[in-house]
């Protein structure tokens, strides 16, 4: 037989026997290894697929014949737009669609020979799997996990949806890469930020690569803070704000408020510009949300004329504005503005001429202990009409600096900048231009043997012209340094010193300064560190004041939940005029989407369901009236949240899954899948289980004790792999012209699994070969057990092998089983024992062909539930290995010994070695030490 008839052969073999379901024997030690179910499409699965499937079918191939009840299932997340986008646009119901995705994939799935469990297939779009989607989505609305609410929402108008936050990143809806634009619109969510909290203390819990980890974390982006209230002059209201920065309220001057912030219409009759700011609301919202937040270069804004802050620390009035960079549904919907220290207030400040006032200092330097303090200035002289700057070079002494010098009593910074340029350099007629807040600066002066502490303030002056004096200095002074005009991209190349560099870019490119430092300008602030004690005491004077309070903020934000589409989840809620909005009683779930023709898009936002009168025209559960059903549907993430959770028990009509069968198969022991993933779906999924935990419907409150992430397979040429690149590798041709082995074993061996890899054809070609030689080898097998000479590195191989398939090293594993079938080839014979071992370990890998060998060689029963090799630990150590000889503690020679030489064996050997013999000669040796496997030391007087 060829290839593909032997692949064919093992993969009808194993569905007819059904050696891949996992059973409910809760007497056996376990493993559930979980993949990300594939959404399928019409064009079938990539490379992709079947590299972030390999692993953990690598991995639960072992684990079966390790004695392990495995769970290795598959399904498919079949709602969503991608699904329905094609439908429309090939005039296919979405069913039909998806119907024949599924069989293509499947298809597709086991001619590659995948251990799945399709026993348990699940698909999210079959009515009694989706029952119990709706059923967790009732429990949360009971739970008061679910409300509706007017929002502003990023809407696709090609797709004609309503996208959350998640699935329209950088301003481009995920589907159709489209911009998205802000629309108006009741929108349904969940409360995921109830849960914030509780999702990152589950991290502490689990086993997850630790940027997994760090991305949940900041999608979280969980900060503490505090509230504060800002009352408006002459009004009783208060605009309260959330700032992680309370140490800088005195520096506040100004507040910006979201165009779309309710104050504003309150206010209308006594804000005196409302029809220059109703203009700016209607171009804020041609706007995404990642242009207002993240490329907003340009700050635009209007100044609200008729309302007024009052700062609550110093009772200083400050003006409001509205920008489109503040955003309704982060915060408060408004933000205290200090300029000095956020880039985002400075750059509008800057351009909107709004005071700037620094409330901390900026620190440079190391502290230490018993500095001296005083006052200085860095100046930095421009001469424009060469466009140079006037500097010192101090050579060896301490390179190139700027004038610098301490203030003396009763001199002013400007003052005493002036003498030192006119001191140092001569010049006479130099123009002040402006100085920033002075540095708190540390050194060691080692030249004094001391320490400083200086506050050095830096100044701009400008040129006028050549006139200079003779130096007032001495001549070794004159000896020490040159005066130096140089460019700027000399400065960067030379100036070196912190303080001076510093103080450079702060002149010449002002910004805020958003480090830590010594607050000023502050009353009972000054002089204290911010980083600590300055944040506790302006919580405790808010508290104190009743002016605001300590806070908690999330970047996460609740989770919009709602889709104007047809192919999703019907929302089981009903909307009556007298009870408001109701479920749909338990007993009458599934509620099923409606079979139609008609299932394009609605208009302006619309659900193609709203059309439909015989569903959307119903009866209040509660009081019996007429009512009308939710026309929306369910997003795609909603089936993806506990589907894990199905393949526990996937025929139940009862309950979502059985108790007793969720205690034993649970948490899942090890999840893979794509990085563009550990953010969304985990965090969704890991909310939907630790709030099915607390109702007690699931045993553990983390779903995956695991996760791993695969790299991403490029093109040939390196790039992303794209159809209008023409660099896509489509499985099936690989299958059709090497094999499913080698398309499996290639994958695995071309690179760290973890890291994108380049698809290379001739690297799949030495793949090919390596399976070739490893099937000619069934030639030279002959009766008999492993031999003493292929002993140690069998064993090592069964070792290594082992270790790299649980550490996901299985490029190495592969590499191994390489040098072995080498040492194979360079006996004229190997015996069955070491044959066995061999393609048991390939098994995994390339679990065709080892079940022929196996079956034609060896003539035994399938590989799949066979012992996986072990190896004795002794065995893994060379008998042979080289050992360092000492005379008097230092390395003269090295040795070849064996575990079978005796302790004269090792004497001889050393005494024989020419270079031993040259330092021990006519010297008394006084002892010998050998120390096994590490050192033999020869002591000699």
């Amino acid at each position: 037989m060829n290839t593909l008839e032997i692949e064919k052969k093992w993969q009808k073999r194993w569905e007819e026997n059904h050696v891949f379901e996992a059973k409910d024997d809760f007497t056996k030690k376990k493993f559930y290894g979980l993949v990300e179910f594939p959404y399928p499409s019409g064009a079938g699965m990539h490379v992709g697929h079947i590299k972030a499937y390999s692993s953990l079918e690598v991995i639960s191939r072992k684990k079966r014949m390790e004695g392990y009840n495995v769970l290795f299932p598959i399904g498919f997340d079949a709602f969503g737009l991608p699904t329905e986008n094609y439908a429309v646009k090939t005039n296919t119901h979405p069913r039909i669609v998806t119907d024949n995705n599924i069989k293509r994939f499947t298809e597709q799935l086991k001619s590659v020979g995948f251990s799945f469990d399709y026993s348990r297939t699940i698909d999210t779009t079959d009515e009694k799997y989706y029952k119990w989607t709706q059923w967790i989505f009732m429990k949360m609305f009971e739970h008061g996990l679910v409300f509706r609410d007017n929002a502003y929402v990023n809407y696709c108008p090609h797709c004609k949806v309503v996208l959350a936050n998640e699935d329209s990143q950088g301003g481009k809806c995920d589907i159709c890469h489209s911009d998205v634009i802000q629309k108006e619109k009741k929108v349904w969510y969940l409360r995921i930020t109830e849960y914030a909290d509780k999702l990152l203390e589950g991290l502490e819990k689990v086993d997850y690569l630790p940027n997994v980890k760090l991305q949940q974390q900041n999608w979280i982006g969980k900060s503490t803070g505090a509230f504060v209230d800002f009352k408006l002059k002459d009004l009783d209201e208060k605009l309260k704000i959330y700032t992680t920065r309370p140490d800088t309220l005195f520096g506040v001057t100004f507040m910006v408020m979201a165009p779309e912030h309710p104050l504003i219409d309150k206010y209308s009759q006594i804000i005196t510009n409302m029809n220059e700011i109703n203009e700016y609301r209607e171009f804020a919202k041609k706007k995404t949300e990642f242009e207002r937040t993240q490329i907003n270069k340009d700050k635009t804004g209007i100044k609200i004329n008729g309302i007024s802050a009052i700062n609550p620390m110093n009772n200083k009035e400050i003006p409001i504005y509205i920008s489109d960079y503040v955003m309704m549904g982060y915060g408060t919907g408004a933000i205290m503005a200090v300029p000095a220290h956020d880039e985002r207030n400075f750059e509008f400040a800057t351009k909107f001429n709004i005071p700037i006032i620094p409330v901390i200092e900026q620190i440079t330097g190391e502290k230490r202990a018993n500095e001296t303090t005083k006052n200085s200035i860095v100046a930095i002289v421009y001469d424009e009409k060469n466009d140079k700057y006037l500097t010192i070079n101090w050579a060896s002494l301490g390179g190139r600096l700027f004038v610098g010098g301490t203030i003396k009593d009763g001199e002013t910074p400007i003052e005493c900048a002036k003498r030192e340029i006119l001191e140092e350099t001569g010049y006479k007629n130099i123009e002040f231009i402006n100085d920033i807040l002075p540095i708190n600066h540390h050194y060691y002066a080692y030249n004094k043997n001391k320490a400083y502490s200086i506050e050095s303030t830096g100044l701009l002056f400008k040129l006028i012209d050549d006139e200079k004096q003779e130096q007032n200095l001495d001549e070794d002074e004159k000896n020490n340094f040159t005066v130096e005009w140089v460019s700027k991209d000399t400065i960067e190349k030379e100036v070196l010193d912190e303080l001076h560099i510093t103080t450079f870019h702060n002149l010449l490119s002002p910004n805020a300064y958003t480090g830590n430092g010594i607050m000023v300008n502050s009353e009972f602030l000054n002089g204290i560190d911010n980083k600590n004690e300055a944040i506790e005491k302006v919580i405790e004077f808010l508290q104190e004041k009743k002016i605001g309070e300590k806070g908690v903020q999330y970047k996460m934000k609740d989770w919009a939940f709602n889709r104007q589409r047809y192919w999703g989840e019907p929302i089981p809620i009903i909307h009556c005029e007298t009870c408001g909005d109701v479920l749909v009683p338990y007993e009458e779930l599934p509620l099923r989407l409606p079979k139609v023709e008609n299932f394009e898009p609605g208009t302006d936002g619309e659900s193609p369901l709203a059309k439909l009168e015989e569903f959307v025209n119903c009866k209040c559960p509660k009081c019996g009236r007429d009512a009308k059903r939710e026309t929306d549907t369910m997003p795609q993430w909603a089936g993806s949240s506990w589907y894990y959770l199905r393949y526990i028990d996937p025929n139940n009509d009862n309950e979502l899954a059985n108790m007793e069968k969720l205690k034993y198969w649970l948490p899942v022991d090890w999840y893979n899948g794509g990085m563009e993933h550990v953010t969304r779906h985990m965090i969704y999924s890991r909310f939907w289980h630790k709030f099915l935990y607390d109702i007690g419907v699931v045993p553990c409150d983390e779903p995956y004790a695991k996760r791993t992430a695969q790299g991403m397979i490029l093109g040939s040429d390196g790039e992303k792999m794209s159809k209008s690149r023409g660099n896509v590798v489509d499985p099936l041709d690989v299958i059709n012209m090497y094999g499913a082995d080698t398309l499996r074993t290639y994958i695995l061996f071309m690179g760290d699994y973890g890291v994108e890899c380049p698809w290379n054809d001739d690297a799949i070609k030495g793949v090919s070969r390596f399976l070739e030689r490893v099937n000619k080898l069934g030639e030279k097998v002959i009766p008999g057990d492993i031999t003493k000479d292929l002993e140690s590195q069998v064993h090592k191989t069964i070792k290594k092998v082992s270790n790299d398939i649980e550490t996901m090293k299985f490029n190495t594993a592969i590499a191994e089983l390489m040098k072995l079938l080498n040492a194979y080839y360079e006996k004229d014979n190997i015996t069955e024992s070491e044959f066995e071992v061999f393609i048991k370990l390939l098994y995994p890998f390339a679990p065709h062909m080892c079940e022929e060998l196996n079956e034609s060689i060896l003539h035994k029963e399938s590989l799949v539930y066979s012992s996986w090799p072990t190896y004795d630990e002794d065995k893994t150590i060379d008998s042979e290995y080289k050992i360092g000889v000492q005379v008097n503690g230092k390395l003269r020679a090295t040795i070849i010994v064996s575990d079978n030489d005796t302790e004269d064996d090792i004497k001889n050997k050393t005494l024989k070695e020419e270079n031993i013999q040259r330092y021990i000669e006519g010297k008394e040796i006084i002892k010998f030490i050998i120390i096994p496997r590490k050192i033999v030391s020869v002591v000699v007087k």
